[in-house]
């Protein structure tokens, strides 16, 4: 018996009859020899972990736009905060814990530049829309690796695609994301809030510090201990409905003081023009796309417009100033 199987029977014998086990994956699109000492679930968390996309998120916006100080979000740091908290809960309820973490790595790979600024700007030109978690699973199934995809199985692109509020993932593993991405968004947006002096603690609602706590580490404590208490032997995740009510009270608080404050927003509007301008002119030149782009066009049957978004999608907040720069910007004479 070598390691993988090794860990598959442990996970017969030890994990939940509830988690999704590896050995009974609904498996890939495209066969392949399975590995001698990781299971299905550790192979997609690792393809995801070494993607050009999951690096990319370190330089992609969370909430904040270009913050002046080191020690704001970024979508990638986000993105290990939700996989910390989703391992922490699947290990707590005896559920997969590899395929929560491939999950949670892979769910917010299809994120724009200046996060969902640059998605609404995308959503409102492209004649396809454009929603994050569609994108990121577009990206493990196609864009990766020159167009072959990271071959993911069906149990993680599931999660991936129905990671946001109101979908209903196959597996527990993957309402453990959902849940976790939600606790984890509200409370380290919280943390940047009070550091980019956009609130204070003490302006945080007494009726939802009174359940959830008075920091930072007291609500997430008391968010996961719940969310752990309610499930533990159950066929679903889910909070008490009074933590669930005071959650979603607090949400709420951060739409109104942060997520639309003009203080923590000032440069979103640039933002968009910036990335529609950005859209409307690689489509009118579609010959200044990569090569890749325009292969998928020519010969995946790909529109110009999802090629467009797929490309632009892909850039960093960096890249994407730069590109506008070198386009839009006046360049001096030489003679």
């Amino acid at each position: 018996m070598n390691m993988r199987e090794q860990q598959e029977a442990y996970e017969q014998q030890f994990l939940s009859p509830y988690a999704a086990h590896s050995a009974d994956s609904k498996g890939r699109d495209r066969q392949e020899t399975p590995c001698d000492m990781r299971t299905v679930y550790q192979r997609d968390r690792d393809r995801i972990l070494h993607s050009k996309s999951f690096r990319r998120l370190i330089h992609k916006t969370q909430v904040f736009l270009s913050p002046e100080g080191d020690h704001y979000r970024t979508r990638l740091t986000h993105t290990l905060e939700v996989s910390q908290i989703a391992r922490t809960i699947t290990r707590a309820l005896h559920l997969n814990e590899d395929l929560a973490e491939a999950i949670a790595l892979g769910h917010d790979l299809g994120h724009t530049p200046f996060g969902h600024t640059g998605e609404e700007a995308l959503h409102s030109v492209c004649e396809t829309g454009f929603r994050h978690h569609e994108q990121s699973v577009r990206i493990v199934e196609l864009l990766e690796k020159g167009g072959r995809g990271l071959n993911l199985t069906k149990e993680v692109r599931d999660g991936i695609l129905n990671h946001r509020t109101g979908m209903h993932p196959s597996t527990l593993e993957g309402q453990v994301v959902q849940l976790s991405d939600k606790i984890a968004y509200i409370n380290h947006d919280i943390d940047d809030a009070i550091r980019g002096k956009i609130l204070t603690e003490e302006e945080i609602p007494r009726e939802c510090t009174a359940v959830l706590g008075v920091t930072v580490k007291e609500r997430l404590n008391r968010m996961i201990h719940d969310v752990v208490a309610q499930s533990m032997g159950n066929s679903s995740i889910f909070m008490s409905s009074e933590v669930a009510e005071a959650m979603a009270d607090l949400r709420r608080f951060m739409f109104q003081q942060v997520y639309t404050n003009p203080a923590a927003k000032t440069e979103e509007k640039k933002a968009k023009n910036m990335l529609t301008a950005l859209y409307y002119h690689y489509l009118d030149n579609i010959e200044m796309l990569p090569s890749e782009y325009i292969y998928r066009m020519e010969q995946k049957n790909q529109t110009k417009a999802r090629v467009v978004c797929d490309y632009i999608a892909g850039m960093t907040d960096s890249y994407s100033i730069a590109k506008f720069k070198e386009i839009f910007e006046p360049k001096a004479w030489k003679g």
